[in-house]
């Protein structure tokens, strides 16, 4: 073998090292730059928050909510998964009268 089929090709090297850098990135990342936050209904529905429990559902626009179901009061939706107001409703909830409470046993 010659001497120049053998020698160290820094170009090769770094070409090789950029690739499993980026590699590596992407999987201790998870390639969390390139995901968008989940919505928490899909287009046509809306949120409803269960009355008395952290539950909640989606429901067509185009129908009132179920029994033992209510709407978000206004301004306090939540619209993606573990925005402020999803997280926020994880230990509020509404009472019998619409009133917002604690959620007992929340911990």
């Amino acid at each position: 073998m010659s001497r120049a089929a053998t020698a160290f090709r820094p170009g090769r090297v770094r070409i090789a090292a950029a690739l499993a850098s980026a590699a590596a990135v992407a999987v201790l990342t998870g390639c969390s730059g390139f995901d968008s936050a989940s919505d928490i209904c899909s287009s046509g529905e809306y949120p409803v928050l269960a009355v008395g429990d952290t539950g909640s559902a989606c429901v067509s626009d185009k129908e009132e909510p179920p029994t033992g179901f209510a709407r978000y009061p206004e301004g306090k939706v939540p619209q993606q998964v573990d925005d402020k107001w999803d997280v926020y409703w994880d230990t509020h909830t509404l009472d019998k009268d619409g009133n917002t409470i604690d959620v007992p046993d929340a911990g």
